[in-house]
């Protein structure tokens, strides 16, 4: 009842006037009925994704495949071998069937997963860089959604960042001339969110790593996406695998489980397998695992990967992101008919032709045809 009263007195202190639902009794209680049965509803609805952003932060990112969903219900529905090896009968590690498995499909050596890949940048940070520096370019000093940007997380690790090169362009000597014996990692992070365009330089995780050896000091990239295929195989713009920075030497590799991957919010570490072994003996790991049933949809996920042939087929995201424009048209044409039936006829429905994007800081310059309905409120001229 307090609510009722609380949302009245505010509407009266803005239009000196109380809502029509005070002016009798029945309305009143009516309306205290519904707020009571709003207070005992899911208030994180399922909601149509019309933005044309596959994508979207706002609204989930990546959809779950079947596949995952069922792992994930049977996961919540009893007990699991979490942290028990059932052919070995002794106690393992909860990321020990996911590392097997992104061993086999990225060539890393062993895998760390943590609740998502901000997480993932802060215990690799703080476990190898506490109170030592990390060299990174001016160019690759982004900002995500949420205002989450890297300095931030490096003051949150307990490490000093030294920025080198120029917005634009920075050179391989900019890494080595900053280099000191303070220096813990050298840091990539993929622009995955922008590009940088024109009069620009960069250095590779190839040419950083050569410099790392001799200098002996690790190399780190921040993957972002995290595509664990190569996309333009699809007709998709070429966006870097994580195999690719696995090959190329790079000692920790970081990326997202429900970006490009297709998968659940989580955050994956690759890389040598005694990095790992210290990421997950760091006491951040246990503030920032993931549970059973998390675990369980992402390993789901990762085994669509083992039969890269039906992929599209099975993995939501990508079977979204390869719909031929045929297709697209046809659910276009399907949601005009229903919205026609919905809508009364002052509104103008019509297919336009329009472009998608990937979304979630995932190829920024990339448009993907498509269609648009469109929805107009009819002027007397028409």
């Amino acid at each position: 009842m307090s609510g009722i009263i609380n949302a009245g007195t505010s509407i009266y202190s803005k239009n000196h006037q109380l809502p029509e639902y005070f002016n009798d009794f029945d309305r009143t209680f009516a309306e205290l009925q519904a707020r009571l049965n709003q207070q005992n509803t899911v208030q994180i609805k399922t909601v149509h994704n019309l933005t044309g952003t596959i994508l979207h932060t706002n609204l989930g990112r990546a959809i779950w495949s079947e596949a995952a969903r069922r792992a994930a219900l049977s996961a919540m529905q009893g007990n699991v071998a979490l942290e028990y090896d059932l052919e070995e009968g002794k106690r393992s590690h909860r990321d020990h069937y996911i590392s097997t498995l992104l061993s086999r499909l990225t060539g890393a050596e062993a895998a760390c997963v943590v609740n998502n890949n901000a997480a993932a940048v802060l215990l690799m940070l703080a476990t190898f860089a506490q109170g030592k520096e990390v060299v990174i370019s001016r160019g690759e000093l982004i900002e995500i959604g949420g205002a989450f940007r890297i300095p931030d997380i490096m003051i949150q690790a307990g490490c000093h960042l030294v920025e080198v090169g120029t917005t634009n362009r920075t050179h391989l000597k900019d890494y080595q001339n900053a280099i000191s014996e303070n220096t813990a990692l050298l840091m990539k992070v993929h622009s995955s969110n922008y590009q940088i365009l024109g009069f620009t330089s960069s250095v590779s995780e190839q040419e950083l790593v050569e410099l790392g050896q001799e200098m002996n000091v690790p190399v780190v990239t921040d993957l972002g996406s995290g595509a664990l295929i190569d996309l333009t195989q699809y007709g998709l713009p070429k966006e870097p695998t994580v195999k690719e920075k696995v090959a190329q030497g790079v000692d920790l590799i970081t990326f997202s489980g429900d970006k490009l991957l297709g998968g659940v919010q989580a955050g994956i570490i690759v890389g040598k397998k005694e990095w790992i072994a210290r990421l997950q003996a760091h006491p951040l790991k246990r503030v920032l695992r993931c549970d059973k049933v998390t675990l369980a949809g992402l390993e789901a996920t990762l085994r669509l990967y083992l039969n890269p042939e039906k992929l599209t087929e099975n993995l939501p995201t990508l079977h979204l992101l390869t719909q031929s424009l045929e297709v697209l048209q046809e659910k276009a044409e399907h949601l005009k008919v229903r919205l026609e039936k919905r809508l009364n006829s002052q509104f103008d429905i019509q297919i336009e032709e329009s472009h998608a994007q990937i979304g979630s800081g995932s190829q920024p310059m990339a448009r993907i045809p498509s269609f648009a309905v469109t929805i107009a409120e009819k002027t007397k001229s028409n």
